[in-house]
């Protein structure tokens, strides 16, 4: 995606208008113009490839275009390694060493490359050259690392990037998003929920899929403090929608700021003929860390319950629930978990008010120990869900205790 910097836009009254580039020969050779700069600086370091963007950059006025696709390039189609005979932390304490055995100011006793290269090429077993410790001192600055990789995308693939990601960032200051998902293959909503989970967003769903559904998503301005990775996970978010065949999407966005000081409303608007490109694959949903580490560290577990991810929605009064995995017992027992990651009162309450109005005992809560449900007027002890706190990862020992606790409180 694009940083803050790079993002291009006008408003039309309080509605934003991302900027985009149509798909022409124009654009199509402008890309090419800056896909050659990254072909020739294969094999150089980063320093010299920026140099080389500088120039053709110019002092033209699309240099923040080019700038843009160069971005794009850089973070997603590039390979930088850093290139040294050794680590370069290990270099420098090797040159220092041998330094340190050398008396101030005596010409006689100056440590000089050579000396490193020879010394080094005995410890290793092989030859050293001068030259190779003289880059590789500082080789893991960012600005020194070689460009050993370049898969070139083709010039109308960048440009639908470019676009795309023209887009998401529009929704890095959005506070609230409101999707409507008209009817659809079943497939799509699957893949599309399996996409709000794997993002952590905090959504609400209502409806079915007879009807379609619609779905809302606090947004990173609606935090208490706004928060930059959500805004990013909110925009990762935005490709997987393009799989959807119908839909329509309305952001409340933070509101802009005028010459004079006023505040005017900022809005959004986005619809399935909007002719953007998703770049991800339908299906091949991978699970967050949270979820794989979990999954993992379940399998080591010596315990008859069976996790299973695939999971159904789990209907609630007024919404549904999207859960993160189920746990299935040979005798016919089953619950189903739930992550609560990011967070703000309004989402908690709403969120526990739901699991407790639906009378299920066979949900298990998987909460942050960040989130203060107190301070948010959640009260836990209201809701006929199991709670689990986690600390950075869910613990696998934590709920088995609780569906230890759960199978002897039903025995008695």
């Amino acid at each position: 995606m694009l940083t803050s910097d790079l993002l291009l836009h006008r408003y039309n009254g309080e509605e934003i208008v991302p900027t985009r580039l149509p798909i022409n020969q124009k654009h199509l050779a402008l890309t090419d113009e800056v896909m050659a700069v990254f072909r020739l600086c294969q094999g150089k370091k980063r320093l010299e490839l920026d140099e080389q963007l500088s120039v053709l950059e110019g002092t033209e006025t699309d240099y923040r275009v080019k700038r843009g696709l160069a971005h794009l390039l850089t973070t997603g189609f590039c390979t930088f390694e850093t290139v040294s005979p050794l680590e370069p932390v290990a270099l420098r304490e090797k040159v220092f060493s041998l330094s340190s055995t050398r008396v101030p100011g005596d010409e006689t006793t100056v440590t000089t490359i050579d000396e490193v290269a020879q010394s080094l090429s005995q410890e290793l077993g092989r030859e050293v050259t001068p030259e190779q410790v003289s880059k590789g001192l500082y080789a893991d600055l960012a600005e020194n690392q070689v460009l050993v990789g370049f898969e070139a995308p083709q010039a109308e693939t960048l440009l639908h990037r470019y676009n795309l990601a023209q887009v998401q960032g529009v929704l890095y200051r959005a506070s609230e998003l409101v999707i409507t998902a008209h009817r659809n293959d079943p497939g799509e909503y699957k893949l599309l929920f399996r996409y709000l989970k794997l993002f952590g967003l905090m959504t609400f769903i209502e409806g079915d899929a007879d009807h379609g559904y619609t779905i809302t998503i606090d947004g990173p301005a609606s935090l208490f403090g706004a928060s930059t990775r959500y805004g990013v996970d909110l925009a990762k978010f935005l490709p997987a929608l393009l799989h959807v065949s119908r839909w329509e999407m309305a952001s409340s966005l933070t509101p802009r700021i005028l010459p004079d000081g006023r505040e005017t409303p900022n809005r959004f608007t986005l619809d399935s003929s909007c002719g953007l490109v998703s770049h991800y694959k339908k299906g091949n949903v991978f699970d967050s860390i949270i979820e794989e580490s979990f999954a993992a560290g379940w399998a080591k577990t010596k315990t008859e319950w069976r996790l299973e991810r695939e999971v159904e929605l789990v209907p609630l009064p007024g919404s549904v629930m999207v859960p993160d995995f189920r746990l299935v017992h040979p005798d016919g027992k089953t619950y189903v978990l739930e992550i609560v990651g990011y967070w703000r009162p309004e989402y908690l309450k709403k969120k526990f008010a739901q699991v407790a109005r639906s009378g299920r005992d066979d949900i298990i809560l998987l909460v942050s120990d960040r989130l203060n449900l107190e301070n948010a007027g959640v009260k836990v002890h209201e809701t006929p869900a199991k709670v689990v706190w986690f600390k950075g990862k869910v613990n696998p020992k934590d709920v088995l205790a609780v569906l230890d606790t759960s199978s002897v409180a039903g025995h008695a």
